[in-house]
């Protein structure tokens, strides 16, 4: 999908009110995250490379935010390719 913001997908499909973000810059794919009741998130924290997503998947300890779940390579690049071409 694609707004004003740029290409998204969501990453928790139930909830329709957070999306993911996703881009590619030289050769480097960037997420960054947006959630509908918490307007801030999005001037707060901006793009962040998929390399800096890995070492916080290595960190997730099972008790907080899962990047695994939210930053999915995958999807990421499914969705691109639909703009990309």
């Amino acid at each position: 999908m694609k707004d004003d913001k740029g290409i998204y997908y969501y990453p928790f499909p139930d909830n329709k009110r957070v999306r993911m973000y996703v881009k590619r810059e030289d050769d480097t794919l960037y997420f960054r995250l947006w959630n509908a009741d918490d307007p801030e998130l999005w001037q707060a924290h901006g793009w962040v490379p998929y390399e800096a997503i890995e070492e916080a998947k290595k960190m997730y300890d099972g008790n907080q935010f899962n990047p695994a779940q939210a930053y999915d390579l995958d999807i990421a690049n499914a969705v691109l390719k639909e703009y990309e071409e």
